[in-house]
């Protein structure tokens, strides 16, 4: 049971690190791009967030490849399994039990879901962060056309 919580862990340590690395960039662009907005307000909260949004979702596919090397690795998912799907549905708590883990790995799902609640909930307020800097910058980026005092 000890290997299981290791490995399980050594996996969400990796996420982790991806996660970070990516929050990292997110966050510092978002900056960059309050520091000289040059896009219309409207343009700039669409694009900001789809951006965000995208890159977020590309993050957690790449953790969930993660996941998915780690079963492999480990032996974790029965032959004849689609190990990636597996991941996916562990990852993202769905848990159709289709799919189950081999006896001497079950603690491994269940891990790999608690690390992904936790991913996808960092995700919300990094989301949430890039959200309230673009509109701050909307609310302080004079409008074209409109006098001041209109």
């Amino acid at each position: 049971m000890l290997l299981q919580f290791v490995v399980g862990a050594a996996a969400c340590v990796s996420n982790i690190v991806i996660h970070a690395l990516v929050m990292l960039v997110l966050v510092r662009v978002a900056q960059g791009v309050a520091a000289n907005p040059r896009l219309p307000p409207s343009l700039l909260l669409t694009s900001t967030m789809v951006a965000t949004v995208s890159v977020l979702m590309m993050a957690h596919g790449l953790e969930v490849c993660v996941w998915a090397l780690t079963y492999e690795i480990v032996g974790a998912v029965p032959d004849g399994a689609d190990v990636l799907y597996f991941a996916f549905v562990n990852y993202t708590t769905l848990g159709y039990g289709d799919v189950v883990p081999v006896e001497r790995w079950r603690l491994i799902g269940p891990t790999t879901a608690m690390c992904g609640v936790l991913m996808f909930g960092w995700s919300t307020a990094v989301i949430f962060e890039v959200l309230r800097q673009a509109l701050s910058i909307v609310s302080t980026t004079p409008r074209r056309g409109i006098r001041a005092g209109d």
